[in-house]
């Protein structure tokens, strides 16, 4: 490894704290936003499934947008880091509008859940999809980017941890009487997923001679994308492993409430799978490193659909001990799922810079957010749907038994089904180590020589083939 791709460990905790905050707002929404629509204000699944749908629909536009400019971006700070400083506070505020409680009719209430998620979508595209572009401008190197994507993974899982443990402290019971209770969670976490986005911006320095590349054009960078062969198999098993993490987040607490009937362990239930998930991580750092990112995968999600396949014969009777080993074998495959699809992203950075002789990083960024979202679209709606089409009835202490059968579904075989088809793309995918490390050792070379030729603007060869 070259010693300037090494990334001291101040830098690479800085950075990491970046994604608590995005993820604990995700998390929250994901797992309680429609419970809140459902069993405070009173929406049914149906229409809390359109909201869902409408405001993460919006970022099929936002995204490559804001990814767009943020290539184009040159400032004093860097092509990233000026979303940071600016967006933070607006992204906190606007998470708040989610969590209030109009006295609205229904379609008055329709309307505004579903542009306050627009609003907050929006807010979230400004300053995370230049904060994921970061990850490959701070280091080349293969492994050194999984130690990093294993630090912001850290803060991810910790945000998740808190989105499953401090709002329910907070609110109590998602009730209609708790409506003031849900505003103060919202303020409370729109004020801690603020704050370590100015933390990133002060201790993170972008790389100077990426400012010296040309400003990169829309239509040619979406093409450099879609004709990218690792860029689209990584964001197939990005998109897969999402939307299972979707699923499970958006019903975990229903089944946990309706199939387990431990709603007063739910904390500590949530708390023992990101805990878990968080200690598991040097365990698929180790893996990657000592095979490679594609296996390691493969290994932890196989893993993971096995442990969900169990989760449906689980029963209230079900000794709580042996739910909670279930809870630790499920962290051990969230950790896996949680920082390996990540890892290889950026990976497909080099081999696009390699092809067409620029570097697209927010493009390809704002896709693989681009592809969360439509996941987020689909996945967590499409389950709603599912429990609305098996009987499920908003608020009731009990559930009929053809909705216990639609809990069962989200929580288990249909996760699954979605990791299997991550590990079909995983199985195909075709960059190595030992290629990346030669795009990168020639794409060095190709920049002195760029440096050297810049005054008498002398052509640079192609690229070569990488075997």
């Amino acid at each position: 490894m070259d010693k300037k791709d090494k990334l001291p460990f101040l830098t690479k905790i800085i950075y990491g704290t970046g994604d608590l905050g995005f993820s604990m707002n995700n998390s929250i929404i994901s797992s309680l936003f429609p419970i809140f629509m459902m069993d405070v204000i009173g929406l049914s699944p149906a229409l809390a499934a359109v909201i869902l749908f409408v405001g993460r629909s919006w970022d099929y536009v936002n995204d490559p947008i804001v990814g767009h400019l943020s290539d184009r971006t040159r400032s004093k700070w860097g092509r990233r880091r000026p979303f940071l400083l600016f967006g933070a506070i607006p992204f906190g505020l606007s998470f708040v509008l989610l969590w209030l409680s109009p006295n609205f009719s229904q379609t008055g209430l329709i309307i505004y859940y579903s542009v306050a998620y627009i609003i907050y979508e929006a807010m979230a595209t400004i300053v995370y999809m230049p904060y994921y572009a970061l990850t490959p401008e701070l280091t080349e190197d293969y492994d050194e980017r999984t130690k990093l994507t294993s630090y912001r993974m850290l803060f991810n899982i910790l945000g998740s941890l808190v989105a499953y443990v401090f709002p329910m402290l907070v609110i109590g019971s998602m009730v209609p009487d708790n409506t003031k209770k849900v505003m103060v969670m919202g303020l409370i976490a729109a004020a801690i997923a603020a704050a370590p986005l100015f933390l990133v911006f002060f201790g993170t320095r972008e790389k100077k001679e990426y400012m010296l590349e040309k400003q990169p054009k829309l239509i040619p960078s979406l093409k450099a994308a879609f004709k990218n062969r690792p860029f689209i198999f990584g964001a197939g098993i990005y998109l897969l492993t999402w939307m299972t993490i979707v699923v499970l987040e958006t019903n975990l607490l229903i089944y946990i409430k309706y199939i387990l009937e431990r709603q007063g362990q739910s904390s500590l239930i949530m708390a023992s799978i990101f805990v878990t998930a968080i200690f598991a991580l040097p365990i698929w750092n180790w893996a990657a490193k000592h095979w490679n990112k594609r296996l390691a995968y493969i290994i932890g999600v196989s893993f993971w659909a096995v442990v969900m396949i169990v989760l449906i014969m689980v029963t209230p009777q079900t000794p709580f001990w042996i739910i909670m080993i279930l809870c630790v074998m499920a962290g051990i495959g969230v950790s896996a799922a949680q920082v390996l699809p990540w890892a290889i992203i950026p990976d497909a950075i080099e081999w696009d810079e390699w092809m067409t002789f620029e570097r697209h990083e927010g493009m390809f960024y704002s896709l693989i957010t681009l592809l969360g979202k439509i996941g987020n679209s689909i996945a967590g709606p499409a389950s709603l749907l599912v429990l609305q089409a098996t009987g499920y009835q908003a608020g009731a202490a009990v559930q009929p038994d053809s909705a216990l059968l639609g809990i069962r579904l989200v929580i288990g075989p249909i996760p699954a089904i979605l990791l299997v088809g991550g590990i079909v793309f995983a199985l195909f995918y075709p960059l190595s180590r030992e290629q990346h490390h030669k795009i990168v050792e020639e794409l060095r070379i190709r920049r002195e020589a760029r440096k050297q030729a810049k005054a008498e603007e002398k052509p640079i060869a192609g690229a070569e083939e990488v075997a």
